[in-house]
């Protein structure tokens, strides 16, 4: 934690993914990053151990996403973006080298689809189902990272599950 330049390349690449998902938009998402990993570095100090750092960062991320929700900002980048994540970026993550070309399409269109599917789903869904699905996170965790407690946690992953399933044609 006291070497700024360990910490980003520790944590960069999660906290990047797990704010381009919730934003949408790349560009954003690389400031919230930045701003995530240097509010965490100057407030290392009052880091009590409480939580993993994963959890302590994504908490973090939560806080500065709500904040440009609530800007002026935030509803120009909203309306300005022109797809809610850079497919061919997202897919590179999904697919492999070894896939055809034809898996990497699929890949790609399969990302497209989901990605919309979340730009539905409200700020305490989207966030909870990022978490416990790209982040790999437990209830527990996204419950300390979100400041809500489990049961929500859990109401929130519900619903955002059975929306997904929903409109991606799965059964819910």
């Amino acid at each position: 934690m006291d070497d700024i330049d360990a910490l980003v390349r520790t944590y960069r690449a999660r906290v990047l993914r797990f704010v381009t998902f919730s934003t949408g938009d790349r560009d954003l998402a690389e400031t919230i990053t930045q701003d995530c990993l240097l509010k965490a570095y100057n407030a290392r100090e009052s880091f009590r151990g409480d939580s993993s750092v994963n959890t302590w960062l994504t908490s973090i991320a939560v806080n500065l996403i709500r904040d440009h929700q609530r800007t002026q900002k935030f509803k120009f980048w909203k309306q300005a973006k022109a797809t809610a994540v850079d497919v061919s970026d997202v897919a590179s993550f999904v697919a492999s080298d070894r896939s055809t070309q034809e898996a990497q399409l699929i890949a790609k269109e399969q990302v497209a689809r989901l990605s919309s599917v979340l730009d539905n789903l409200s700020f305490n869904q989207r966030t909870v189902f990022l978490m416990k699905f790209s982040d790999d996170m437990q209830l527990q965790e996204i419950s300390e990272a979100m400041n809500m407690p489990v049961n929500t946690v859990k109401t929130h992953l519900h619903r955002a599950l059975k929306a997904v399933r929903g409109q991606l044609g799965a059964k819910p």
